[in-house]
């Protein structure tokens, strides 16, 4: 897959027409996911290539409206990883700055979009486009005059009602990883590498690898967590602690994502890994003693195991 870093001002000469899905897709969960099938289906049909417009940053940091959407669900990297799972062939990304949210709706779609060779654009039913997300779906083929085909997607549903980022995000935010499995189609997912913790968990009979993550990533709620984590071609079982170790911690603890691999040994030191999260086995405990927080661990090892039994180990691929 090819990835272009854009700038509006400075549009590449086309070389092929493009099937273009617009918009910011954080999560890429189902109802992006069909709005991006629509672009590569079209493209497949007609003979064009399957693209994709997303933005960086993320337009409310732009224009001071973040709302904790500082934190993303996919940062660009792991943004584009599952574009390409979709079938995209080229992304591009473009800048999103002050200049660029001042565009009226017309200059979108005529210095930007038809300069590009874009002769069908998907988008959702909800998709707003320039200064002041003035522009909507319908706007898109009026202001296109008849040489940009449009296809508006509308709402896919889970439990009664729309997949969306912001639903999404109160899942993770409440510790609800089997619901965000449900509208993402996939588990959600942090990628990040080993670095050395204070090795407590070592004495105590549960070594952890303790992920750090480079990535803005949205954390999931604190607690403890059936997980399973990836290394190149190979995944393992395991649980991880999300939070600041009550037990242990000090003044003005830090998060920590402490993983444990069930049946491994090894150093992973400096190794990245993906963790991804499968169910929530409790909230995060403080314990009286060292010894009350291993017949702890020792249960929700148990009980880790029971879960994987249950639903079938390795049953995902990575995120």
């Amino acid at each position: 897959m090819e990835t272009i870093q854009l700038n509006y001002r400075h549009i590449p000469t086309p070389d092929t027409p493009l099937s273009m899905a617009i918009g910011y897709f954080d999560g890429v969960h189902l109802g992006h996911q069909a709005v991006i099938k629509q672009a590569v289906d079209v493209a497949k049909a007609s003979q064009a290539t399957a693209a994709v417009m997303t933005f960086d940053p993320h337009p409310r940091e732009v224009l001071g409206k973040k709302n904790g959407i500082n934190q993303y669900l996919t940062p660009l990297p792991e943004k584009l990883d599952q574009f390409q799972r979709l079938g995209v062939e080229r992304v591009y990304v473009m800048q999103f700055n002050r200049a660029f949210a001042a565009l009226s709706k017309e200059a979108f779609v005529q210095d930007v979009l038809l300069p590009l060779g874009v002769n069908s654009v998907s988008v959702g039913y909800n998709f707003n486009f320039g200064r002041g997300a003035e522009g909507k779906p319908e706007d898109l083929s009026l202001l296109g005059q008849g040489r940009i085909q449009v296809e508006v997607v509308g709402p896919v549903d889970w439990d009664g009602q729309p997949v969306s980022s912001s639903r999404l995000r109160t899942y993770l935010d409440q510790g609800e990883v089997e619901k965000a499995i449900s509208i993402l189609g996939r588990p959600y997912g942090l990628r990040g590498h080993v670095i050395p913790g204070d090795q407590r968990g070592r004495t105590i009979g549960y070594p952890t690898a303790n992920l750090s993550v480079k990535e803005p990533y949205r954390i999931p709620a604190t607690g403890v967590y059936v997980i399973e984590v990836y290394r190149g071609e190979s995944s393992f079982p395991g649980m991880m602690n999300v939070g600041f170790r009550p037990t242990f911690a000090k003044d003005n603890p830090s998060l920590r994502l402490e993983a444990h691999l069930f049946d491994f040994s090894g150093d992973l030191y400096g190794e990245e890994l993906t963790a991804v999260f499968l169910h929530r086995l409790r909230g995060e405990e403080r314990f009286a003693s060292v010894e009350a927080l291993v017949d702890q661990l020792r249960s929700d090892e148990r009980n880790a195991r029971a879960w994987l039994s249950g639903r079938g180990e390795s049953s995902f691929t990575s995120s």
